[in-house]
């Protein structure tokens, strides 16, 4: 893999660099479908703001909840990105966006901006965790399965479980999860804009995306060897956290979109 990339005469380490254009590709997305929708810009720039400093603010508080503790220590001493959560970042997101809704004083929803956006920064930011070596998989025979060279998070990770010998050179062969997570995520980007305009709700948009995600990170986690199974046995502490998550907006979704719309239909067809 490539954990550093030569860019001329520079060297950039490569999930830093898919990280901030993941950013900058999902901050587009935002702007066009604020301009699009004809939504105060003003306000919605701080929502983007907000968004920022909560999302990095929830990765690195997911990265303790759902990672080692000393890892994050020793990551954020060197201002090292790799190793932040995902879905703390979503989370952290969502609550720095409502923050900043309070302040400018904007009470309608802005996620269906939002659920454009995620999905395709996410898929770019995927390519850096690719080549850095986050986010591994468990070890496979599939045709497709990576190695990752001495040194890197999932060669430590193996020889820390005893997986393998501190002397070898390469990781066993790993699942490519976060190629998986950035086909997921362009598949989700095209179906959302092709509904962006099509659901009833303001916010179901974002909500589905929510709903989709948490199916898929859900399923993920099962081969994801960078956060393993509890040593007692049972779910992954993140894989609960999905699973309400996934139920919760399930049911939101079903309710506002199928239940709401024939309750509204039979009642009109009982009047006439």
């Amino acid at each position: 893999m490539h954990p550093y990339l030569r860019l001329g005469d520079w060297v950039v380490e490569a999930y830093a660099l898919f990280f901030i254009l993941g950013w900058l590709a999902g901050g587009a997305v935002f702007y066009g479908e604020v301009r699009r929708r004809g939504w105060p810009l003003d306000k919605l720039l701080f929502a983007m703001a907000g968004c920022i400093f909560g999302a990095v603010a929830g990765a690195l508080v997911g990265g303790v909840l759902f990672f080692d503790w000393p890892q994050v220590v020793s990551r954020l001493s060197t201002l090292e990105l790799v190793g932040k959560s995902v879905v703390g970042g979503v989370a952290g997101g969502y609550v720095g966006v409502e923050i900043a809704k309070k302040l400018v004083g904007y009470p309608h929803s802005t996620g269906d901006a939002f659920a454009l956006a995620i999905p395709l920064g996410h898929a770019i930011g995927r390519i850096g965790c690719f080549l850095g070596g986050c986010c591994f998989g468990s070890p496979t025979t599939v045709p497709w399965a990576v190695r990752y060279p001495s040194g890197s998070l999932p060669h430590l990770a193996q020889i820390a479980r005893s997986e393998i010998a501190p002397d070898e050179r390469m990781s066993l062969p790993v699942h490519p999860t976060p190629l998986y997570e950035l086909g997921f995520d362009l598949v989700l980007f095209v179906a959302l804009f092709a509904l962006r305009d099509r659901l009833r709700i303001r916010g179901n948009l974002f909500r589905l995306y929510l709903f989709a995600y948490a199916i898929f990170r859900l399923a993920l986690e099962m081969i994801r060897a960078d956060s393993p199974f509890p040593a007692a046995g049972g779910p992954k502490p993140i894989q609960i956290l999905l699973a309400g998550a996934a139920a919760r907006y399930a049911w939101l979704l079903t309710r506002q979109e199928l239940i709401a719309p024939r309750a509204h239909a039979r009642r009109a067809t009982s009047r006439s």
